[in-house]
């Protein structure tokens, strides 16, 4: 369908308004006559828009009979009409010539890499690994093997559940599933013992099945056995199993943060400059020096790739740099506002790592003075269940 529009755009198209009470009758009658359509429009019951090619157009209008609708011409479009509107600019004309040569060139070519994450989450470094692995942009599309970039990008990530590519037009469409971690499960028929995974003090323990050897109050650290997989009997002996218990520990988050009393601050003025860069493929047409007049600024870079349609991209982008002009101010803190701050920010980090907040049972804050900073400590017990398998290595 894609190839078909571009032909059309070559020979030249027409958007046309249809109006009349058998809309539906005349779009099954274009599809039965496969009459190529598109970009069609709903404005009401009784109207609609479309465009459709000029070797079309004749067929459309007696379409437009048989179900007595009526058609108007709205816009004109495509080479012909083009070129009957500079036909005494040869030059413009063969610039054009050369232009739509090149754009059909380029459609054998991948110009965009579009990575759709499920749930919008973020994948770091995708696109160079999928870069490595062949998929790149400026790369012959019959040369990617979709199916082997796909099978040695999820060889190298372990991070990647599902992963499809689609070439649409001049656009690579990956779509991934990002996979979920998962704590490493150990056969029901397998010995193990259960260890502690973190550092705290016991407050329960129960062994559902193996031998306890932590009790409520031990001061354990990561690697300590708390549940042995083993059973020993007066007359079986020592009887391996697979352990299971449950374990609650308190456990402690402790972050600090240094709030100096004198600091110096960035804020924007408000003044601001843009800088444009052509980009061809991996060629720079820099219309502007790079450099900013500004002693101290921000930079934002943003790209703008140029398409004909929406998976249609060109090897042109235009690159926008602007420059936010930024001064430095100087403040003072108090002792006490100092400490406030730091408390604040260490609290916001804390709680952003600590999943369960519920089972947060005490917060202790500490807070040194010095010449010239505070320093505070912010420390959070957390009553947790801890303990994973491990497998007994005989």
């Amino acid at each position: 369908m894609f190839f078909r529009i571009l032909i059309n755009f070559i020979i030249g198209y027409v958007r046309i308004a249809v109006e009349g009470y058998y809309i539906e009758r005349f779009i099954n009658i274009c599809k039965n006559e496969k009459i190529a359509v598109w970009n069609l429009k709903r404005n009401n019951d009784i109207k609609l828009y479309l465009n459709v090619g000029l070797r079309d157009y004749r067929k459309i209008i007696k379409v437009a009979k048989k179900t007595k609708c009526k058609v108007k011409i709205e816009r004109k479009r495509g080479v012909p009409f083009v070129f009957n509107r500079y036909k005494k600019r040869k030059i413009f004309g063969i610039f054009l010539m050369l232009l739509i040569a090149t754009t059909i060139f380029s459609s054998n070519f991948i110009w965009n890499i579009e990575v759709r994450v499920e749930n919008d989450e973020k994948m770091e470094n995708i696109v160079q690994d999928l870069e490595e692995m062949g998929l790149k942009t400026g790369e012959w599309k019959d040369k990617i093997n979709t199916k082997e970039v796909i099978n040695r990008v999820r060889l190298k990530r372990q991070d990647i559940a599902w992963m499809g590519i689609e070439l649409k037009g001049t656009n690579a469409i990956v779509r991934i599933a990002k996979a979920k971690e998962k704590p490493q499960i150990i056969d029901e028929n397998e010995y193990c013992n259960i260890v502690s995974d973190k550092t705290g003090v016991i407050t329960k323990i129960s062994a559902q099945n193996g031998t306890a050897v932590a009790k409520v109050g031990d001061t354990i650290t990561k690697g300590t056995p708390l549940i042995n997989g083993w059973l020993e009997g007066k007359y079986t002996g020592i009887r391996y199993v697979h352990a299971k218990g449950e374990i609650e520990a308190k456990v402690w988050y402790t972050k600090s943060k240094k709030v100096e009393y004198n600091q110096i601050i960035k804020e924007e003025t408000g003044n601001e400059e843009n800088k444009y860069t052509i980009k061809l493929n991996n060629f720079q047409i820099n219309l502007q020096k790079k450099l900013s007049k500004f002693k101290i600024y921000d930079t934002i870079t943003s790209e703008n790739k140029f398409k004909i349609f929406s998976d249609f991209y060109l090897p042109i982008a235009i690159e926008k740099t602007t420059y936010k002009e930024q001064k430095e101010k100087k403040i003072t803190y108090t002792p006490e506002e100092a400490k406030n701050i730091g408390i604040e920010q260490v609290q916001k980090e804390l709680d952003e790592e600590i999943e369960n907040k519920e089972n947060i049972v005490n917060k202790n804050i500490n807070f040194y003075q010095r010449q010239d900073a505070v320093e505070v400590y912010v420390t959070y017990e957390v009553l947790e269940n801890i303990g994973t398998e491990e497998k007994i290595v005989f």
